[in-house]
């Protein structure tokens, strides 16, 4: 299966895909949120986050934390920024391999290294003219099933 590219012309946009995609997640999935500093990392988290546990949970972002955490319905959620890990050893300090038993979303994860598990989905967001553009990129034949629905 291809990438699949979604045109999200605001953050309304960017809130529905967040809601298309989070039927299909389980306990072990893991996001990879790629894009430039501005680029709507941390708003589709939030969308996601949201779409899982109900629109009234507060999702502040995890720049400073750089890891935050939430009981989900059935497995919790791990919502790490790592933009400024220093070194991908780091990523074990934070609670990394936690994530196995949930769903990890990861804002910058090639600060991971080899630490990124080769099995996830990459959702690389771009800016353009007229809002942003999303690409999501499977790794793994459960993704790619998963995503043939959305």
């Amino acid at each position: 299966m291809d990438a699949l590219e979604f045109h999200l012309g605001d953050v309304a946009a960017t809130d529905r895909l967040a809601r298309r995609l989070a039927p299909h997640l389980k306990a072990g999935d893991v996001i990879a949120l790629h894009g430039g500093l501005g680029a709507g990392k941390t708003t589709f988290s939030r969308a996601l986050i949201s779409a899982l546990l109900g629109a009234e949970t507060e999702v502040p972002s995890p720049t400073y934390t750089l890891v935050q955490t939430y009981d989900g319905p059935g497995f919790p959620i791990f919502h790490f920024d790592l933009y400024r890990l220093e070194t991908p050893e780091d990523v074990m300090e934070l609670g990394w391999e936690e994530t196995m038993d949930g769903l990890a979303l990861i804002e910058w994860p090639d600060k991971a290294g080899d630490h990124l598990p080769r099995w996830r989905l990459d959702l690389t967001l771009e800016e353009t003219a007229d809002g942003r553009t999303a690409r999501l990129e499977p790794h793994g034949e459960d993704w790619q099933a998963r995503l043939h629905g959305i």
